[in-house]
């Protein structure tokens, strides 16, 4: 499959997973299962196209955005979870997702800017 594919998949499931950790601190209890399921099934589709994306694109699995991408990818995941499990700290955690997000955007353009160099 084309990289473009790819690309499609793996932003929109990172788009969905993100709107659902966000809805999760939010949502009342009886939304949990709904809402776990969506973002385990956005989160396993976004580290699936991601390392699609890597392989086809003939990066390296070490190369330090990606790893930093990764770790991103594995806080986000479990932050739903605990927006259901930590009611308390809802704050804290959106500002942990907010956090997450805009250090894998950040990797995004360092890695677009180290391809290009």
């Amino acid at each position: 499959m084309s990289p473009q594919f790819y690309y499609i998949l793996h932003i929109g499931s990172l788009f969905v997973l993100a709107a659902y950790t966000f809805y999760a601190f939010a949502a009342p209890a009886e939304t949990k299962k709904r809402v776990m399921m969506i973002t385990g099934i956005a989160s396993v589709l976004a580290l699936v196209a991601g390392f699609a994306l890597v392989t086809k694109l003939g990066h390296k699995f070490t190369d330090f955005w990606v790893v930093v991408k990764i770790v991103c990818w594995v806080g986000l995941s479990g932050l739903a979870g605990m927006g259901y499990k930590k009611r308390g700290a809802v704050g804290v955690l959106q500002v942990v997702a907010v956090a997450l997000i805009l250090i894998a955007l950040t990797m995004v353009y360092f890695a677009r800017f180290k391809t290009a160099a």
